[in-house]
């Protein structure tokens, strides 16, 4: 049993045509220890504030009940997301990096690549309904005021039922999951680029990346020209919600969208390459920086959402300096609520 995980590692390292001694200096040689403690002293530090940040954007909706809302919804499940990939991915991570190669075993590499993948996904489309959730309160107030908890609920879980499919693909046979060239870390196998890989990855980046992509472009770019034509019209005292925390609020997401780009081009950018070009020319430096790139996105959001969004600032300090309930006041829900009620003890 214990030589099982080295020779799954050396295995699934190479395409099948490789011999398993070239595998194993491939695998151990991708990285020096020294690297592998500095990716594993961040991928702590950035799981702590993590874990924590979020856990505080958790404990403001715990602290203040009327923001429960169904908008407030989509960020809470993001940070669940964000969350998941913190609590879970970043210490099986961090521990095989200090020890210089996986350490799980087979079983430890699916659920951990699967888990990421799912966390990831589900985190892309949770971005899309806010993006969608902009342009129907912005553009179209006329169907975004008859927007319900159940709709609202109805696109949370299909994008958590995305992210299912898309991350038990590999286990079923559809593609595979395998340590990447740092030995110290599960993802798609995009080492193995056949037939499978191929289809899988364009697959998912058409869905997960492209079609996102086209949907935040477009709501974003129609709120904008709405904005800019209340703006230049002077009509915003007619339209039925505080405008001021509406344009916070879509600051806010775009550059939660800006981020995302930032965050998942260059895994996109690696699994395109492997998949029509040669993947032995990735460079183990790359094929680890991607994925870390993409798990970023789990501590950023936390960031965007008190630099972005006054309101929330003010709450998120409240809660981080435990001040009782009566000491603040917050004037309109947070941070994608379009109500208008104060939140008043």
């Amino acid at each position: 049993m214990e030589d099982r995980p080295q020779s799954f590692s050396s295995n699934m390292l190479l395409n099948d045509s490789a011999n398993s001694s070239e595998s194993d200096s491939e695998a151990h040689s991708a990285f020096t220890q020294t690297e592998h403690n500095i990716v594993a002293a961040y991928l702590i530090i950035a799981g702590a504030i993590s874990i924590f940040s979020n856990i505080v954007v958790l404990g403001i909706f715990v602290k203040y009940k009327e923001l429960r809302t169904a908008t407030n919804a989509i960020i809470i499940n993001l940070a669940f997301t964000d969350i998941g990939v913190s609590g879970i991915g970043y210490p099986m991570s961090a521990a095989s990096d200090l020890h210089g190669s996986w350490k799980f075993g087979y079983t430890g590499c699916q659920i951990y690549a699967a888990l990421n993948i799912f966390f990831g996904m589900a985190s892309i489309g949770l971005l899309t309904v806010v993006a969608v959730d902009r342009y129907l309160t912005i553009c179209r107030p006329d169907i975004g005021r008859r927007m319900t908890t159940r709709n609202y609920g109805t696109l949370i879980i299909a994008a958590w039922v995305n992210a299912v499919f898309w991350a038990s693909m590999p286990t079923l046979g559809w593609a595979s999951y395998a340590p990447d060239p740092t030995g110290a870390t599960c993802t798609v196998n995009w080492r193995k680029n056949d037939v499978s890989f191929v289809s899988y990855t364009v697959s998912v980046i058409a869905v997960n990346f492209v079609v996102p992509l086209t949907v935040m472009f477009y709501c974003y770019y129609n709120v904008s020209r709405t904005m800019k034509q209340y703006a230049s019209n002077n009509c915003l005292e007619s339209i039925n919600i505080d405008w001021s925390d509406q344009v916070d609020v879509t600051k806010m997401s775009v550059v939660m969208i800006v981020m995302f780009l930032v965050a998942w081009s260059p895994y996109s950018i690696v699994c395109l390459w492997s998949s029509f070009g040669d993947p032995k020319k990735i460079s183990p430096a790359m094929a680890i920086i991607a994925p870390l790139f993409a798990k970023s996105s789990t501590f950023y959001n936390p960031c965007i959402y008190v630099v972005a969004n006054k309101k929330f600032r003010r709450a998120i300090l409240a809660v981080v300096q435990c001040q009782r309930r009566q000491e603040i006041t917050i004037n309109s829900a947070l941070p994608m609520s379009v109500s208008r009620n104060a939140l008043t003890s």
